[in-house]
């Protein structure tokens, strides 16, 4: 049975020990999965680069609810302000190194279209459309610079970036005060149900109007994932918790197919996904060994290498396609015929992970660490300009 309170400690740090090693985790399984998936060489589960994004929308879904749990007794999520002090961290966390990579991305377009044109051609797949590595209009740019590119199935994959998720994340950010309002209103079981349901609905109304998302960038086909996220993160501070209810209700949000493709192995992997979320954040609930190996897993997941990786998650997660394309297209065109698929991947795993770690600390620090910063300088500057009512003097 598990406990029904929850240690102290969790409901008032401003931090869970895991959550950065399963940043890192995320990171580490999309790189590593487009490693395998570009060298030819398939091992199960860890080459599907898929299941580490549902990882970080999962994460995305149980930090956003957290951190409002933490802020909403000074930043009430009533008031107009509190949103736009959201928006604005969020903002100010995605789109300086997201810029900065768009710049590269569409500047190295024709290298990285000739790299994925060698790739393809080896590995015997359809090649890439040269558009998502070749479109330099001024509507793509546009609609990338807004974070608009995720609502256009023509626009949602138009860049050698992964950043298909991030115009997804900026639409989960857009909605997220308002879906706190509904949770608010109707508690997290109802208001979770109200929402998925909406989003099942304009699932079936794409497939009715024959629209179809080349990547799962339009957040109706993803929010049962965010969803997941935010009903685990729902229970930290209730002050009479429902765990098993918030626990089975995001088990079967996560089995729903629809967003990526789905079977059984899938299904299995989702499921494993939240269980081992809710074990490792809410340990503290567990009874017995369950509890203590649990508590072993997380603690050891939030220190040391795990926390520095952690940290670099978005940048590792931005970069790598851009290093991995190249240097994959270089391996195949020269060794390609002489050597098996392991070989290659470990050849290519041993080039690419070291310069992307490389450059995304140097990113960490030059840009998202700056970009966060001038972040917190708008927002002051905000507060500052916010006008203080002042009594009327007696008369």
């Amino acid at each position: 049975m598990l406990h029904c309170s929850m240690n102290s400690s969790l409901t008032e740090s401003a931090r869970i020990e895991c959550l950065d090693g399963l940043r890192a985790a995320a990171a580490l399984w999309v790189l590593l999965g487009h490693c395998l998936l570009l060298t030819g060489w398939h091992i199960p589960v860890l080459g599907d680069p898929a299941l580490g994004v549902d990882l970080f929308i999962m994460l995305s879904g149980f930090l956003m609810v957290f951190h409002y749990q933490l802020r909403q007794a000074k930043e009430p999520w009533q008031r107009p302000e509190t949103w736009l002090k959201f928006w604005t961290r969020r903002y100010f966390r995605i789109a300086p190194l997201f810029y900065v990579m768009l710049f590269f991305a569409l500047a190295l377009g024709p290298y990285l279209y000739d790299s994925r044109t060698v790739i393809d051609a080896f590995l015997q797949r359809a090649p890439q459309a040269p558009e998502r590595f070749l479109d330099g209009s001024l509507k793509n740019i546009v609609a990338h610079l807004t974070f608009l590119f995720g609502l256009s199935p023509n626009l949602a994959y138009r860049t050698p970036l992964p950043d298909w998720s991030l115009g997804l994340e900026m639409q989960f950010y857009a909605v997220f005060p308002a879906l706190m309002l509904l949770v608010r209103r109707f508690d997290w079981i109802w208001g979770a149900i109200m929402i998925a349901a909406i989003g099942i609905g304009c699932v079936l109304l794409l497939g009715q109007l024959s629209i179809h998302f080349p990547m799962p960038s339009f957040l109706p086909l993803k929010i049962q994932v965010f969803l997941c996220g935010m009903l685990l993160a729902g229970i930290v501070h209730q002050s009479r918790p429902r765990p098993l209810l918030h626990l089975a209700l995001a088990m079967g949000l996560a089995s729903l197919p629809f967003g990526d493709s789905y079977g059984l192995s899938k299904f299995l992997i989702r499921e494993a996904l939240v269980l081992g979320f809710f074990a490792l954040v809410l340990y503290r609930m567990l009874p017995g060994l369950a509890g203590t190996v649990s508590r072993k897993i997380a603690v050891a997941l939030g220190g040391g290498v795990f926390h520095v990786l952690g940290e670099l998650s978005y940048s590792i997660y931005l970069i790598h396609l851009l290093v991995l394309q190249p240097v994959a297209a270089f391996v195949i065109a020269r060794y390609g015929q002489e050597m098996d698929a392991p070989l290659r991947f470990a050849i290519v795993l041993a080039i690419v992970l070291p310069v992307v770690l490389l450059l995304s600390f140097v990113t960490y620090r030059v840009i998202e660490m700056p970009g966060q910063q001038l972040g917190r300088t708008v927002l002051r500057w905000f507060a500052r300009r916010k006008p203080v009512l002042k009594p009327s003097p007696a008369e």
